[in-house]
């Protein structure tokens, strides 16, 4: 007799609606995982990242990837020295092929800790303000140079929680939405303030 056991950890409550105010408020949510691709498009279709309708009309194959395939279109990271400061500055290898991919992806399977990095590196390069939450060391250097790195308190490690900004204590998509509600006010208000 052979037996298949299937396992699933179910979203947590609020994520899907959470996603959809972030879709509402300009943000845009993308999923960047080491899971097996079709595991990673089952779990974002649960989430709201992505839809039915995306799928149809998925004719470049950008809207979910591994991250062998974005690395070999993007050229991976190209790090330059700075001769007079000996500082370290990484880019994107191919730009053009950069914009072309991130104007239409949504999840990133099978990704390793550099397809992180670069993805936010690349990001940033196009002037985009980059959000990462992450729990483990793994996620540690897209964390340090994500504008905003939000690691998980309960499961996250410590070099995760180093490499951050803010620490979850909740260890909830979520409160990223509520963060972001409350800088946005933060940031009115100073405009405001320097108005006068």
């Amino acid at each position: 007799m052979v037996s298949i056991f299937g396992l699933m950890d179910p979203l947590r409550p609020g994520i899907r609606d959470a996603v959809e105010q972030c879709h509402r408020s300009g943000v845009n949510v993308r999923m960047v995982t080491g899971d097996y691709l079709d595991t990673a498009i089952a779990i974002s279709r649960e989430a709201g990242i992505i839809t039915d309708h995306d799928l149809n009309s998925n004719e470049d194959g950008y809207l979910c990837m591994t991250g062998q395939q974005f690395r070999e279109i993007v050229g991976g990271i190209v790090t330059k020295y700075d001769p007079e400061t000996n500082k370290r500055i990484d880019s994107v290898g191919n730009k053009r092929a950069f914009r072309e991919v991130t104007k239409k992806l949504k999840v990133l399977a099978r990704s390793t800790p550099e397809d992180k990095y670069l993805i936010v590196t690349g990001l940033k390069d196009e002037g985009n303000v980059v959000a990462v939450t992450g729990d483990g060391t793994n996620d540690a250097p897209a964390l340090n140079r994500a504008d905003v790195g939000f690691a998980m308190g309960l499961a996250g490690t410590d070099v995760a929680k180093n490499a951050s900004d803010i620490v979850l204590t909740n260890d909830n998509f979520c409160s990223v939405l509520t963060a972001i509600k409350y800088g946005r006010n933060i940031y009115d208000g100073v405009r405001k303030f320097l108005q006068f």
